[in-house]
């Protein structure tokens, strides 16, 4: 007779277990690695401990199935005896232990060159390798119950540091390698000798020749200057290795090394192209398996089985740029045809979608102001609802296959000031001639977070009004929006109206127009420029195919790009206004300018915005010649300004955007700020 309780222990305690099941969505097998309680067995409010669980699932696709048609290159992959498309993915999972204490949705996280984001956006804490109380955080998502998912779907991640990893498939023709034409940009911000093709901890495609005579490199300080060309001599496939130059068909090496700031553009010939679409395939089954499937392909258990009803996919900047080309592409439909995701939030992607199903895709790629800017993550369409593209004639908008599936989710852009900037955020609301608002679809809300940069800590751009410190926390908002996204989905609620700056109001305007309203602040000049994206041509097979036969790409017109508009203060008018920004003590901006220690002095950083504070008192205001009141004008006292913080948060709360916890933690933040004498 079987002892139910030693075959629990003996199957979770030997490493690299397979468990395997019969979903047809093409996980063949699932490979649990490790089992083992999280954050010490600490409890999440009502429901208890979590466990983790990490991985690998290996999946098949059939290429000639139309779910997997849009897939580039998938017919070039090599198959296995049944036909079908091999590959695997790295997966991590968090989960109640009680099964039956969750609330039964499976929230999915993006994962963002490999890493982890989801912990750190709504618990404040996580990391690569979430597994103590303190990785936990507040521990927001466990509390609400949330099971959570990882895993890997960019194939030019480099392993380390605990990334997820995907092992995608290289596309072959006729058995013979392929050889294609790829474009790559570097920008340094330190002086050096050597650098990877690709920023990010990617893994570039390789040369298919070290003699760099069939290749071209340029060098340029910005694209307002012709490019030059880097004699052959004075550059290698080569990195710089302690003193010594090592040949290396993955790095570029420049002999008087790489100019901070400076643009240099490599067009060499790649080889072993991956199906990098597949990473679509891998995210939809993973998903699809856990949420839907009993069993693998071989007959063991999903260990999320029959405890799944909803699924939600977050993700921030890149990851909010893959769920919408996911969307887009298609893949928001299972092999079996079902919806997938019930709801998303694509947090702080700007209007962009992604190099993410191409041949020789370049998945860290993204355009901004002054760098990458032929970088193809801003493509037409843009908007949620149809738009028409007179310069090109072309119609359509990115929910179309998903609506033609019946399978469009509850779909929240999110996003800051930093996106309007230097991510092209007026471009899901707006047309492409910033002559209209056009208004999202009725299942998407987008909201606009007054006042915040990219990210909520400082960055490698070493702007010039940059204050690590003093960074608007933007999180809150989120939180209270999964709350919202939850009940939409579920039980139909709808949510608050999207918040965004609009032509029609004068809340969203053009660069002139912001320049002549945004205040004299002593030592503070405005921007003169913004990303611009351009209709970029890569040539007849681009669109449908994804191959590109021009390289770099024909650079046609701009797109009009408009950003929102400011107050007396400069803060902006619209959107989400955080206490610190209805009840302010500085100005919050989502741009700023890169100092000379960085090269390119001037250009826009891509992901930082600016913290210009207030003058305490008028006398200090009168010195400096600013022209924004004072706090102690503005704020007799402390507790008038308490009161003012208090109110402006519970109005929030009011209007579900802001949850009781977190009004509870801004005043007491704000009661914490020592503008006061004696306090």
């Amino acid at each position: 007779m079987h002892n139910p309780k030693r075959l629990f222990v003996l199957l979770f305690a030997v490493p690299s277990i397979v468990l395997s099941g019969v979903a047809r969505g093409e996980v063949v097998r699932i490979q649990i690695d490790r089992r083992e309680p999280f954050a010490g067995g600490q409890s999440f409010g009502s429901t208890g401990p979590y466990e983790r669980l990490s991985g690998r699932m290996f999946f098949e696709v059939d290429p000639e199935r139309a779910a997997n048609a849009r897939v580039v290159d998938l017919k070039l992959a090599p198959r296995n005896a049944r036909g079908k498309v091999e590959f695997w993915s790295d997966f991590f999972l968090l989960k109640p232990a009680e099964p039956r204490s969750g609330n039964r949705r499976l929230f999915y996280d993006v994962n963002n060159r490999g890493n982890k984001l989801a912990l750190g956006a709504f618990n404040h804490r996580g990391g690569n390798d979430p597994s103590s109380a303190a990785d936990a955080g507040n521990g927001f998502l466990m509390r609400q119950g949330y099971s959570i998912l990882w895993c890997g779907w960019n194939g030019d991640v480099r392993a380390g540091d605990n990334r997820l990893l995907i092992g995608l498939p290289v596309a072959t023709e006729n058995g013979k390698p392929i050889q294609g034409q790829v474009h790559a940009e570097i920008t340094v911000n330190d002086k050096s000798f050597s650098q990877p093709f690709y920023w990010g901890n990617s893994d570039p495609y390789p040369a298919a020749t070290l003699d760099n005579r069939s290749a071209t490199l340029t060098m340029r300080p910005d694209r307002a200057h012709d490019a030059v060309a880097v004699p052959h001599d004075d550059w290698a496939f080569a990195r710089s290795e302690n003193g010594k130059t090592i040949p290396d068909a993955k790095h570029l090496y420049v002999k008087e090394g790489f100019r901070p700031g400076w643009l240099y553009e490599l067009v060499y010939t790649a080889t072993d192209p991956r199906v990098t679409g597949l990473g679509f395939a891998a995210v939809r089954d993973a998903v699809s398996f856990l949420r839907f499937g009993d069993k693998d392909s071989e007959g063991h258990v999903n260990p999320l089985a029959g405890t799944i009803e909803r699924a939600y996919a977050f993700g921030i900047s890149q990851s909010g740029r893959f769920i919408h080309h996911l969307v887009y592409e298609g893949f928001n439909t299972d092999e079996q045809r079902r919806m997938v995701f019930d709801g998303a939030i694509a947090h702080v992607g700007g209007g962009g979608k992604g190099y993410f199903n191409h041949r020789f895709a370049q998945t860290t790629r993204h355009g901004s102001q002054h760098e990458d800017n032929l970088s193809p993550s801003e493509f037409f369409p843009f908007t949620t609802s149809p738009e028409i593209d007179p310069v090109t004639g072309e119609r359509g908008d990115t929910l179309g296959r998903a609506r033609a599936a019946g399978h469009v989710p509850r779909l929240f852009f999110t996003g800051t000031s930093t996106e309007y900037w230097t991510r092209g955020t007026s471009l899901l609301h707006s047309d492409v001639e910033g002559k209209v608002d056009i208004a999202p679809d009725p299942n998407v809300r987008i909201y606009f977070i007054t006042g915040g940069q990219h990210g909520v800590s400082s960055s490698s751009d070493r702007g010039i009004y940059q204050n690590p410190t003093n960074i608007l926390d933007h999180r809150p908002v989120l939180r209270a929006l999964l709350v919202q996204l939850d009940r939409w989905a579920t039980e139909g609620t709808e949510p608050p109206a999207s918040r965004i700056p609009r032509i029609a109001d004068g809340t969203l305007v053009d660069l002139a127009h912001f320049r002549a309203a945004f205040p004299a602040i002593p030592g503070v000049k405005p921007p003169d420029a913004m990303y611009v994206p351009v209709r970029l041509d890569f040539g007849p097979r681009w669109k449908e195919s994804g191959i590109a036969d021009f390289v770099p790409p024909r650079i046609g017109p701009p797109y009009k790009m408009l950003v929102p508009a400011v107050d007396a203060d400069g803060n902006e008018i619209a959107g989400i206004r955080l206490p610190d920004i209805a009840v302010p003590t500085a100005t919050f901006t989502g741009w700023n300018k890169r100092s000379e220690a960085v090269g390119a002095a001037g250009a826009l950083g891509r992901w930082t915005g600016s913290y210009l504070p207030f003058a305490l008192t008028a006398e200090d205001r009168e010195q400096t010649g600013d022209p924004r009141p004072s706090i102690a004008e503005r704020y007799p006292t402390r507790d008038a300004y308490l009161s003012r913080v208090a109110e402006s948060a519970i109005k929030l709360r009011d209007e579900g955007l802001l949850l009781d916890e977190d009004v509870i933690e801004i005043v007491k933040v704000a009661a914490s700020r020592k503008y006061w004498p004696g306090r």
